[in-house]
């Protein structure tokens, strides 16, 4: 019986031996993660698509050594509630950051808790732009340089150092403003875009920081040769949002470039043009990481990764608040499309404004002057992207239109209802502005003399900031 007992005993060691041994190799086999995130680069502006006066070097040695997406969208072209997508997995509405400096639902869960659940150390370095500090408590934070650069040595020695599977995020200020006044760029460099009709005066300083983002970038990928990094992590690039739509729902401003690479995993220099949101690319880590998927808004993309090319998304959804910024105009809307035609519906427009009148005095003032600020934007836009890419004509008044616009608004209802959106036709409530500087009263957003004061706490949406 004796014997019995103590070889009973021995293999229950020698089996949690052989477990624990697999468990500590499947975590060595997991893949790190490294996020760059550019700041405020439209999608054309780099040489693989399109731009061939700006340097973006590094970004097509990524580019040609992993997978590039033509087809991907953040929700709002602006920097807090576009970020709060990439590290929530939600839309902005939902985790509520839906306008910019806004902080996310404190009870919100964060790319940070949803890896540490897995095993994952999680690490910002550069720009924050989201909170609350209690929601988003990063396992460790890597400040920028006093000249807006990443803090290239102390990424160095955390990536010597870390012990465990990570995900590293690397939030550039680039090429975001403000900009230098000594370029290597002359008016004669700037291209053009289809829906740019005029050089402005700070794109020579653009295309500078462009080049500063550039340079950085290919500092990092350096760095993770030089510490044998490269073949184990996943290393994904994207920027933000399109400078030059930014605030709007135009492609020039949600259409963004996203870039991966996985050696070993991912084919060198392949394209795909199947439909992405930023929403997606945490639920995709999450997948790659083994963790769970059902919680997002987004939906995992790595079969794309791997070469299996099949639709992730019907739709992609839009979401354009602005007058949260203080003295801003009333005027929000929303956003979706299939990838061939894409709607804005503008609930504020100056079709329908009237019936949105029945908040107060005071508030509907500040509703007409919304309405009146965008009178040539109507309630409804709709975009044949295949044949108008750049969203010059608006087809929604086409008779041939009817039945995709009754489709997409239905569509975009039930994703509204989903999301708990604050916003729709005959409710657009006043959103009280942070406290954050740039939503302070300025010469881009003022109002009468007369209407200065006159809001009450009690007129504001009741918001959890």
């Amino acid at each position: 019986m004796l014997v019995k007992i103590l070889f009973y005993l021995f293999s229950l060691n020698i089996a949690s031996f052989f477990i624990s041994h697999t468990n500590t190799e499947i975590a060595k086999e997991r893949p790190n993660f490294i996020v760059y995130l550019s700041d405020d680069q439209d999608f054309l502006d780099y040489n693989i698509f399109g731009n061939e006066n700006v340097q973006s070097v590094s970004v097509n040695k990524l580019a040609m050594e992993g997978i590039r997406f033509t087809n991907f969208h953040t929700a709002s072209a602006i920097c807090t509630p576009s970020r709060s997508q990439l590290y929530t997995g939600l839309y902005p509405v939902k985790n509520g950051s839906y306008t910019n400096h806004t902080h996310v639902k404190k009870e919100t869960k964060t790319i940070v808790q949803h890896l540490s659940n897995i095993g994952y150390e999680v690490v910002l370095a550069g720009k924050s732009h989201v909170g609350p500090y209690r929601t988003f408590r990063w396992d460790s934070y890597i400040q920028n340089r006093s000249n807006k650069q990443l803090d290239l040595e102390s990424i160095e020695k955390y990536l010597k150092g870390v012990k465990k599977p990570f995900c590293l995020i690397l939030a550039s200020d680039f090429p975001h403003g403000p900009y230098p006044e000594k370029t290597d760029y002359s008016y004669e460099d700037i291209k053009i875009h289809p829906y740019n009709n005029r050089v402005s005066p700070e794109k020579p300083g653009y295309y500078q920081n462009i080049k500063y983002d550039d340079n950085q970038l290919g500092e990092i990928l350096s760095i993770v040769e030089r510490n044998d990094l490269k073949n184990n992590t996943v290393f994904i690039y994207a920027s933000d949002h399109g400078i030059s739509g930014k605030f709007t729902l135009y492609q020039k401003g949600i259409k963004i470039p996203v870039i991966i690479r996985w050696p070993g995993k991912i084919k060198k220099n392949i394209q795909s043009n199947r439909l992405l949101g930023m929403v997606d690319i945490l639920p995709t880590i999450m997948d790659i990481g083994g963790g769970n998927t059902d919680t997002f808004d987004g939906k995992s993309f790595s079969s794309l990764l791997i070469g299996n090319d099949k639709k992730v998304n019907d739709y992609v959804y839009g979401v354009s608040t602005r007058q949260n910024v203080r003295n801003g105009f009333i005027f929000p809307s929303r956003m979706i499309s299939n990838g061939k035609y894409k709607m804005i519906k503008n609930f504020n427009s100056i079709e329908v404004y009237k019936k949105n009148l029945n908040k107060g005095k005071i508030i509907n003032k500040f509703i007409e002057i919304g309405a009146k600020k965008m009178l040539d934007t109507p309630y409804i836009e709709l975009y044949d992207l295949d044949s108008d890419p750049y969203e010059k004509k608006n087809i929604a008044n086409n008779k041939n239109s009817v039945e995709i616009i009754n489709e997409l608004s239905e569509k975009l209802d039930e994703w509204m209802v989903s999301q708990n959106d604050i916003v729709s036709l005959g409710n657009i409530p006043l959103i009280k502005p942070t406290q954050h500087p740039l939503d302070q009263p300025s010469k881009w957003m003022n109002v009468q003399q007369n209407l200065i004061g006159k809001i009450k706490e009690s007129d504001y949406m009741k918001t959890h900031y």
